[in-house]
This record gives C-alpha cells, sequence and structure tokens, in this order.
C-alpha cells in the first residue's frame, strides 16, 4: 500500500484531457471557466443619478446662499433609459430619476428631498440657498466595471453572481471546460435495488449518492447498471467498448478488495494501464483502486462497496482528481479547534466523520463523532465536515487544530 500523498501524487501525474467547450453565459452555472473573462463594456455606461432629485451645475451655485437665493429653471424630466440629450441654457436644472444618464452639462444631483421650489408665473424653479458640491450622488461610467476589466478567472468555478455580472456587461457565451463524463458501476450479489428486501441483502444506495453529486456540478453522471460478482466479462466489454466512448472515467463500488468475488482489480489490469494503485493506507477505503490509460485519454476507479468508504474515496480521490483535470482552483482545508481526544494508526490517514460548531467565543470547533466504523451511515449525516487526520501522528488532543473539509463538495462552492 501507499500512502495518500503519494497516491494524490500519481493522480496528480496521470490527468486526462478536457476539452473546452463555449456555452450561453445563463447556462454557465457551476462550470469551470476556460480562460480569463473580460468586460466589453463600461459598467455603468454613462454618468447617472444615485437618486430621484435633479441635476445642476455646481459652479452656477458656487454664490448661493439664505440671503441670496439662486433660481433654477426645471427643463424637463429624465427617467432612467430616456435620452438625456437636454438643451443647455444657464441657470437651469433637469429632474432626474434614479439611473437615468446625466446631461452632459451638469455635474451634481441634488436628492429630491433636499429639493425647494418656487412658483413664478406659473412656471416651478428649484430654489438654491447654498453652495452644492461637484459629483454630489453621481454614479460615473465605469465606476463598478471598466471596459477590458476582469470578471472572472481561468480555473474559478462560475456562479450565480458571476451570471448576473456577466448578463450586466452584455457577455452573450462563456468559454468553460466540457463537463467529464463519468461512467459508474455498481457490484455485488447482496446489492438490491428493491425497497423490502431479504436481511441478507443490500439496498443499493451508492448509485443514488453518487447521482446526487452530479446535479448541476462539475460532471455528467451516467449508470451501468448492477454487476454481479463473477462479471468479469461484462465489466471487460463494458471497459473496451468505453475506449471509444463519449465517457472519460469509469467508477465501480465494490469488488476491488482481495476476497473471493473481488474481481474487478483483474479486469482492469488486463488493459495494460500506463499508471496503476491499488490499496492506499487510509481509512475508511483503504482498497480504493486507480488506473489511467494515456493511450485512450481514459480513467478508472475502483471504489470500496461500503457506502461511507465509496463517500470518503469520492470526495477525497475521485474530487480531486476532477479539480485536477478540469484546472478547477484547489480547494483548501479549512482548520478548527478539536473538542474530544481520538486515537488512530500512525501510518494512516484517516476520513473522519465530524460535526463543527461555533462556540460562544465564535471560534471554529470540530466534534469527532461516535461511530466511526465505515458502515454506519447516521454520523454521516449527523456531521457536516470530513476531519482528515493525517499519517505520522496516532493521539489527537482536545484543543489540537485539526484539517477539515465539507462532507461534500457542493457546500464548499
Amino acid at each position: 500500500m501507499i500512502s495518500y500523498k503519494k497516491s494524490l501524487s500519481i493522480l496528480n501525474k496521470n490527468k486526462i484531457k478536457i476539452s473546452n467547450e463555449s456555452v450561453i453565459s445563463e447556462n454557465s452555472l457551476n462550470r469551470v471557466s476556460a480562460e480569463n473573462v473580460y468586460s466589453k463594456y463600461n459598467y455603468p455606461s454613462g454618468n447617472n443619478s444615485a437618486f430621484d432629485g435633479y441635476a445642476i451645475k455646481s459652479s452656477e451655485t458656487n454664490k448661493a446662499s439664505k440671503n441670496k437665493k439662486i433660481k433654477l429653471k426645471i427643463l424637463r424630466t429624465i427617467a432612467a433609459g430616456q435620452n438625456p440629450n437636454t438643451k443647455n441654457e444657464k441657470f437651469s436644472c433637469v429632474e432626474i430619476m434614479t439611473g437615468a444618464i446625466l446631461p452632459k452639462q451638469f455635474n451634481t444631483i441634488i436628492p429630491i428631498e433636499s429639493s425647494k421650489f418656487v412658483n413664478l408665473n406659473n412656471k416651478k424653479y428649484l430654489l438654491i440657498e447654498k453652495k452644492i458640491k461637484k459629483n454630489e450622488h453621481v454614479r460615473f461610467l465605469g465606476s463598478d466595471y471598466k471596459k477590458n476589466q476582469l470578471i472572472i478567472s481561468k480555473g474559478e468555478l462560475i456562479n450565480s453572481s458571476h451570471i448576473l455580472a456577466f448578463k450586466t456587461l452584455g457577455l452573450k457565451k462563456v468559454l468553460v471546460k466540457r463537463k467529464p463524463n463519468i461512467l459508474f458501476y455498481s457490484t455485488g450479489n447482496e446489492l438490491s435495488n428493491n425497497v423490502n428486501i431479504k436481511n441478507w441483502m443490500v439496498r443499493n444506495s451508492n448509485n443514488f449518492y453518487l447521482k446526487s453529486l452530479s446535479d448541476n456540478f462539475l460532471f455528467n453522471y451516467f449508470y451501468g447498471g448492477l454487476l454481479r460478482d463473477n462479471n468479469e466479462k461484462k465489466l471487460f466489454n463494458s471497459i473496451k467498448k468505453n475506449f471509444h466512448s463519449k465517457f472519460d472515467i469509469i467508477v465501480t463500488s465494490g469488488a476491488v478488495s482481495a476476497g473471493k468475488f473481488d474481481f474487478v482489480p483483474n479486469v482492469v489490469k488486463k488493459f495494460k494501464p500506463n499508471a496503476i494503485f491499488k490499496g492506499v493506507k487510509i481509512r475508511p477505503g483503504k482498497p480504493i483502486l486507480f488506473c489511467n490509460y494515456k493511450n485512450k485519454n481514459k480513467s478508472f476507479f475502483g471504489l470500496p462497496g461500503n457506502p461511507i468508504s465509496s463517500a470518503a474515496c469520492f470526495r477525497f480521490f475521485v474530487f480531486p482528481y476532477l479539480q485536477k483535470i478540469l484546472g478547477l482552483k484547489l480547494e483548501k482545508p479549512f482548520f478548527a479547534t478539536l473538542k474530544n481526544n481520538f486515537e488512530k494508526k500512525k501510518n494512516f490517514t484517516r476520513f473522519v466523520k465530524a460535526k463543527l460548531n461555533l462556540n460562544k467565543n465564535s471560534k471554529l470547533t470540530v466534534e469527532i463523532l461516535k461511530g466511526q466504523e465505515s458502515f454506519r451511515i447516521k454520523s454521516f449525516v449527523d456531521g457536516n465536515v470530513w476531519a482528515v487526520l493525517k499519517d505520522g501522528k496516532s493521539s489527537y488532543k482536545k484543543g489540537d487544530q485539526i484539517e477539515c473539509y465539507y462532507s461534500t463538495f457542493l457546500n464548499k462552492f
């Protein structure tokens, strides 16, 4: 067996290539940007009003006072979306609505609630009793985004705020990494897709868990079905067929250990992978298998069949691999203070089901939950993070700083 660190190094050196594709910007949620994306326009596109009020020339108020009030003729009303062009008259102003573009001759805004008026000869004038500073309540051209300013960097995950920016700034399409296609097989005679089962059977859950991770995220998921024990021929034929298919990664769950019915390792070796590891010093998930077929630009992961082992291995092997092949900026752990003692084997990395909380001092704390056996799913449901306890240390004490990752990477973004 190799260390977890060594296994990640092998994954990093054996990335498959994923092409780029152009998508409509509003359909780019949770896609990885394949290039730096820049604004094509200034935003705002012109100087505009931050309030409903009156646009004036500040220089015409220089001598205004309580004793020497200045009257400004109201030329027109400009609403947002209207052409702002207005004739230039001395001692004049325009009524202006929030978001409306300022006519070029005006340079400051008096909000409606600060405005005073006088009527002369049945005409309404704006009354000024003090000097008004230039550029009051004005949103300036390009003050939010300038033309050619960066919106999102290559390798970033596109979220809803980016889509808001894309549409505001007139980007019709963006270049993203294609979603990798993952083909998944469950294995085992004990598995059943039925609700009501005999007590020697197990409900097939890994398929649905992995499928749920794919919804609106990073990869496309395809279910290849259930492979019964000793069904080497079906898996062999599937891999052979899919070397020439749309699938980028094949994933199985179960049949990767060293038992009589663990047929997966024998099958994948027949295709002569250029890189392989079988067995990693981790818990849960020790029997995990990885193969890369460089000449076919395909990879294979054999996950353990136990639901929690399968979930942990997808989280800490398949997901980092997806990050790498998509050029996604790598996820970084966060640290929390351990609330309880824990012991593990020194030479193994443990992925531990844990609960993250804030203490009374607003500091992050993490509790390692009871029920760490890999068959127990309740602690997985009750927890919200994986605590990662690296090899080289066996005893963890209350108060230690512990490396943490969210239970599913969907929580992260």
